[in-house]
């Protein structure tokens, strides 16, 4: 099972300016619809629409995640398109949306959420330990470290999604 190490900020513009500085190289859009199957006691099963907004190419996935805090237990595979629908189907929920931009900052790799049904832009940096995470000191324009702040979780998101 891989380990995610992953700190999050809330992003309080996009960078636009940055990235036609050349200071944000962006690699990729995606556009990503996120349906969990699942949540409990720190668990969750959740499966993925994700469209590349360049190529249109679809592709979907089934997650299952262990753990709280910055690093948890992640195992994430392909699955074909029928099994997700099937997956959808079965649990009748609103997915929750939005267009991940995938950038280069300063030789980090960067990934800008930007929520569709929300008012809600964060960025993640994934690590490959935790001392890497913890000694990361993040720039001004990426906001607020909400790593470990539950309501900016996309559980608790898209819990609250499912309530409007």
């Amino acid at each position: 099972m891989d380990m995610e190490i992953e700190r999050k900020f809330l992003l309080p513009e996009y960078p636009e300016r940055l990235i036609q500085e050349g200071r944000v190289q962006v690699i990729t859009r995606h556009s990503i619809d996120q349906t969990y199957l699942a949540i409990e006691d720190g668990q969750e099963l959740r499966v993925r629409k994700i469209t590349d907004l360049d190529s249109g190419e679809i592709t979907y996935t089934h997650t299952f995640k262990d753990g709280k805090g910055i690093s948890r237990k992640e195992i994430e595979y392909s699955i074909s398109e029928g099994l997700y629908n099937q997956m959808i189907e079965a649990v009748k929920a609103v997915p929750l949306v939005k267009t991940r931009i995938t950038g280069i900052w300063n030789g980090v790799t960067v990934e800008i959420d930007l929520y569709t049904q929300l008012e809600l832009a964060v960025l993640e940096v994934e690590f490959d330990s935790l001392e890497a995470a913890e000694s990361f000191v993040a720039p001004e324009w990426f906001g607020k470290d909400v790593s470990v702040e539950k309501k900016y979780s996309n559980k608790t998101v898209w819990k609250e999604l499912q309530n409007r």
